[in-house]
């Protein structure tokens, strides 16, 4: 059967009162008194406990003894009952005593192996726990070793993630106070000793990209340069295949450019100790501090960069300073687009408008002080390739541009002077001699090279060219001008290439190729057929304009289709059509003043002479070998034009002088038969005059004025004098048809000291005076309605 559990009284406080009380309770309940004892003894109160407890046990020794008397029998059996308990309780007792002492001794032995098995335990625990702190140590001395590897072979990444490893994941769980402190101490160390190493190595790179940047920058504009060149042949290609109407597939349409992809082979510069340097900053928590201390060291490489040498003329070191700008930039682009946020839009656009102000002050200063235009056409090259090269890459490039501009009058001005010079060179050594040719080669070069003549035809050799040396010479400095021009504008901006062009070549051919050759002209340096030949180059000049400006709009790439059928011309054309006007003058003049040489002749003609001439007067001998030496020298060298101008001025001049003549005071009177010996003089002028007008072509032109047309006044005056009835001149229509260049006054003049014959020292009794004539009859009228007219 089951045993009733017991109830459990909660314990009482023990106190002198209840203390008895509470032990009745815990007795009567069958409770165990183990713990009210332990209190009591606990409280210090072992006298109070012992006194209840005799005071319980002698009233139970009373209620025994009541129940003693009560229950007597039973008791008596009870007791033997319990007699028959002691003894089995003492053979029990025997039983267990003997079996208590054989269980000591069998157990002492297992009792020692427990110890052993207790102590053994222990040191498994020990064990395993140094186990634990020695796997520790060793796992953060490894990760030391590790990190220290790593650092001698300069692998900083994987030391910093080492390092935040030991930091993360073990120092606080380091067992070894000792190991802790100095790992503790040594990771800031560390850190800093890996920041210095990656500063270090970053400052290497530094050193060597600066001395890396000409390169980079010289390879760039090198390819730039390339591109440039073959940009121009495609044009140039393009510009013949239309010139030849051919109307082909352009080979370049589906070309696969490589360009770039090349280009960037080149300029494989390591951007690694970067990439490196700034990402173990980010790692270390101090990026922001890289990216500053990358920014302000290469701003300030830049401004090393931007000092250029004041004991090298800067056409030797303008190619290694813009260069080295050049390759600073494309460095920085390549940093900007590859290496995360090293560096930001703002700040590189910042450092470049900073550089570009540097460089145009430069520029400036540097250009306004050259003084060859081939020095600033070279500067010009090199800054147009690198602003082509930073374009590429992004940067804004106008200010160079705006350079090129401001510089473009003073290039200009500069390529004048030397033009001027050269033109000064070529045409002060000039002969005035007809060029001749004696090879095709020589012809290719000097005439068919400037259209100066035929092309398709070949003439026979040698080749007497209608101008002098000085001509082709000419035409090859205003092409080398038009070249160097093109050159210097073919930087772009916002300007029409081919009007700017043309503007300039106008200065080139009116101030300083015009300019000289009117100083030429003006200057009476120059003998007959020296004069005539420079108005034949003057004229071959002005022709010559149309060359220049189609070759002016081929080199500025357009069609020569487009050019031709532009109805734009050069203003020089005009002005050296003045010029050439101004020399056939000049040639008119020096003709009339050496013909008024042989007029001079006339004073020495007998005007009273009384027999007619049988030959012609002298002066009109002299006049025509002159006129013919005139016409042949001007028929080879000048055009059809000049050469009617030139001969017309003549005849107008030597019927004027006549006529002069006739009306000076030096004449008082002539008589009919100096009349007839002029007619003589007139008819051979007027057979001239009308051979060498069919013979030199200009009959063929169509003109309304032949040379005998310049004869006109005087032989309608001799025709006047020689006519049977002089009279007739007053009638209008007469007058208009045979006497129409007549002037009235110098009719009545030359009328009043005519003479039908002359006066002997016995004229009136000669036999030749008997009659009046009809002839003198008329002239007679004609005098008197000439003073009445008057």
């Amino acid at each position: 059967m089951a045993a009733q559990p017991k109830k459990r009284t909660p314990v009482m406080e023990i106190s002198d009162g209840g203390l008895g009380l509470g032990l009745a309770a815990f007795i009567a309940n069958g409770e165990d008194l183990g713990p009210m004892i332990r209190q009591g003894f606990d409280c210090g109160k072992p006298e109070a406990l012992m006194q209840n407890l005799r005071g319980i046990v002698k009233k139970k020794e009373v209620e025994i003894e009541e129940l003693c008397r009560l229950h007597y029998e039973d008791f008596i059996l009870a007791v033997d009952e319990l007699r028959g308990v002691m003894v089995d309780a003492e053979e029990l007792k025997s039983m267990l005593s003997a079996e208590n002492s054989h269980l000591q001794e069998v157990s002492t032995a297992v009792l020692l192996k427990l110890d052993e098995l207790l102590e053994a335990y222990s040191i498994k625990k020990n064990v395993g726990e140094a186990i634990t702190i020695l796997k520790i140590c060793v796992k953060v001395i490894s990760l030391c070793m590790a990190c220290n590897n790593y650092i001698a072979e300069a692998k900083f990444r994987p030391a910093l993630k080492t390092l935040n490893l030991i930091e993360k994941s073990y120092l606080q769980n380091i067992p070894v106070k000792l190991l802790k402190m100095v790992v503790g101490r040594q990771i800031p160390l560390i850190k800093l000793q890996i920041e210095k190493k990656a500063c270090g190595e970053f400052n290497d790179w530094l050193v060597h990209i600066r001395r890396m940047a000409k390169q980079i920058g010289q390879v760039s504009i090198s390819h730039a340069s390339l591109a440039c060149q073959k940009d121009e042949e495609i044009r140039a290609r393009q510009r013949e295949a239309e010139e030849n109407n051919h109307a082909g597939p352009d080979e370049h349409k589906y070309t696969l450019d490589l360009e770039n992809t090349y280009e960037e082979t080149a300029l494989d510069f390591d951007l690694t100790p970067v990439y490196r340097a700034h990402h173990i900053h980010m790692c270390l928590g101090i990026g922001e501090k890289f990216r500053d201390y990358y920014y302000k060291n290469r701003l300030m490489q830049l401004n090393l960069d931007m000092q250029i040498s004041t004991s090298q003329p800067f056409l030797e070191s303008h190619q290694p300073f813009l260069a080295q700008v050049a390759g600073f930039f494309i460095v920085e682009e390549r940093v900007l687009r590859t290496a995360d946020k090293i560096l930001t839009q703002s700040k590189v656009e910042a450092t470049w408008e900073t550089a570009i102000a540097k460089i145009t002050s430069i520029c400036e200063n540097q250009f306004s002080r050259m003084g060859t235009a081939s020095h600033l056409l070279l500067v010009k090259d090199y800054i147009t390739l690198l602003a082509a090269v930073l374009m590429k890459y992004g940067y804004q490039t106008r200010p160079l541009i705006d350079i090129l501009n401001k510089s473009r009058d003073k290039y200009h001005q500069l390529l004048l002077t030397e033009c001027r010079k050269q033109v000064d060179d070529v045409l002060a050594n000039e002969s005035y001699e007809q060029m001749l040719i004696k090879k095709e080669y020589e012809y290719n070069m000097n005439v068919t090279a400037f259209h100066l003549g035929p092309s398709d035809v070949i003439p026979d050799f040698p080749y007497l060219a209608p101008f002098s040396a000085s001509v082709p010479d000419v035409c090859r400095i205003v092409r080398s001008f038009i070249e160097d021009s093109v050159s210097y504008l073919s930087y772009g901006g916002d300007m029409n290439l081919y009007d700017v062009v043309k503007r300039y070549l106008d200065r080139l051919l009116i101030e300083v190729l015009n300019n000289y050759l009117l100083n030429r002209m003006y200057a009476r340096s120059l003998a007959m057929s020296q004069m005539m030949q420079l108005a034949g180059n003057i004229s071959v000049l002005e022709q010559a304009c149309d060359l220049y400006l189609l070759y002016s709009a081929q080199q500025c790439g357009i069609p020569k289709r487009v050019a031709e059928r532009s109805r734009s011309s050069l203003t020089a054309r005009a002005v050296l059509k003045a010029s050439q006007n101004a020399a056939y003058n000049a040639l008119i003049n020096m003709a009339n003043s050496k013909i008024d040489e042989f007029m001079v002749l006339l004073d020495d003609v007998n005007w009273i002479v009384e027999e007619s001439p049988d030959n012609a007067n002298d002066y009109m001998n002299e006049v025509l070998i002159y006129l013919e030496t005139l016409v042949s020298t001007a028929q080879e060298i000048l055009p059809q034009e000049a050469l009617y101008k030139v001969v017309s001025g003549a005849m107008s001049h030597i019927s004027d002088s006549i006529m002069t003549t006739l009306l000076s005071d030096g004449v008082k009177r002539f008589t009919a038969s100096s009349v007839l010996g002029l007619d003589m003089d007139l008819n051979l002028l007027e057979a001239f005059a009308d051979e060498k007008f069919h013979i030199t072509g200009l009959a063929d032109l169509g003109k309304e004025t032949t040379f005998r047309d310049r004869l006109v006044e005087i032989r309608q005056l001799v025709n006047l004098l020689l006519s049977s009835q002089p009279e007739n001149f007053m009638n209008p229509v007469i007058r208009g048809k045979n006497y129409g260049s007549l002037d009235f006054k110098k009719v009545a003049i030359v009328c009043d000291k005519f003479k039908d014959s002359a006066d002997g020292l016995f004229g009136s009794l000669s036999n030749r005076n008997t009659k009046q004539t009809a002839r003198k009859r008329s002239l007679d009228v004609l005098k008197r309605r000439l003073k009445d007219f008057g």
